[in-house]
This record gives structure tokens, sequence and C-alpha cells, in this order.
């Protein structure tokens, strides 16, 4: 069983060094690209007041290393949105999950359902009407058991 625990600011460097584990699994195996890191220090200081708003919209569920103190074994994060509600969600709070990353040495001992599951306690708690997020055909056999359904994304993205 693991031990899920809320992220607190001292976690922000291994936060970021996981999210880049997960960056790379998806996309750096795709295009052969170098891993680009040149983001971590800027991203470091919001992240890290980020995590200092505990009642805030967002949240970070980690499993700590068992043989590296101070050290991450995964993490999940999470974020809540107001949109107008609607049909099934007429207070209009949406969760999204991101950066779902388990360390290589550390997979399949259940630490990612165990930080989802906290995550989803988390929107329960907040009144989040329906949790949205992204996955990889690896890890779409874990959402489907935690009652994701995969739906056609007409989504679109503009970079600023």
């Amino acid at each position: 069983m693991s031990l899920v625990r809320r992220a607190t600011p001292e976690d922000a460097e291994e936060l970021i060094r996981l999210r880049q584990v997960m960056i790379d699994s998806v996309f750096a195996a795709r295009s052969g690209a170098e891993s680009d890191t040149s983001w971590h220090a800027e991203s470091l200081v919001t992240l890290r007041r980020r995590l200092r708003e505990p009642e805030g919209d967002f949240a970070a569920f980690v499993v700590d290393h068992p043989e590296r103190p101070g050290g991450l074994a995964a993490l999940v994060v999470g974020t809540i949105e107001y949109r107008i509600g609607r049909v099934g969600n007429a207070h209009g709070r949406v969760g999204h999950v991101f950066s779902v990353a388990t360390d290589p040495d550390q997979r399949r001992k259940g630490h990612a359902r165990a930080c989802m599951e906290a995550l989803l306690d988390w929107f329960r708690a907040r009144g989040a009407g329906q949790v949205d997020l992204n996955a990889s055909a690896e890890a779409e056999p874990l959402y489907v058991a935690l009652g994701f359904e995969r739906k056609p994304d007409p989504s679109m993205r503009l970079t600023l």
C-alpha cells in the first residue's frame, strides 16, 4: 500500500523532475528529441508559491521514494477551474488531471493509482462535477479502472 501525502513547497524540485520524466516518456520518445529542461528554474518559483496555497485550486499528491530520502516515487497534479454550469455539472467546477508520473524504478507498485485516488477525493471535496485528463495509451487502463471514459475531443490550442 502506498503512503500518499499532499505535496509541499519543499517537494517542488522533485515535482518538476517527475514532470520531466512524464514529458520525456510521452513526447521525447515520439520525436527522439533531447530533453529540454530550460524551463525548470523559472517554473520552480511559481510551483513553490502554488504549493503554499492549501485552500487554492491547485493540488499535488505524492508518494515518497522508499530508497531516496527527499525523493519522490510518484506524483499526480490537478487543478479546478470554474465554467458556467451545464447539465450534469450545474456548479461548473471542472477538475483537470495532469503530470501523472512515476519514477521508472517504482512503476507497477500502485503509486500512481493511490495518488489518483487522493486527487479524485480532493476534487470531490471541492465540488468538482467532472474531471478531465489526457491519457497516453499506456496509462489508459488505469484511468478506465478508475471510471474515466474516452471521449471525442474537439479541443484546440493557441500558444501565447
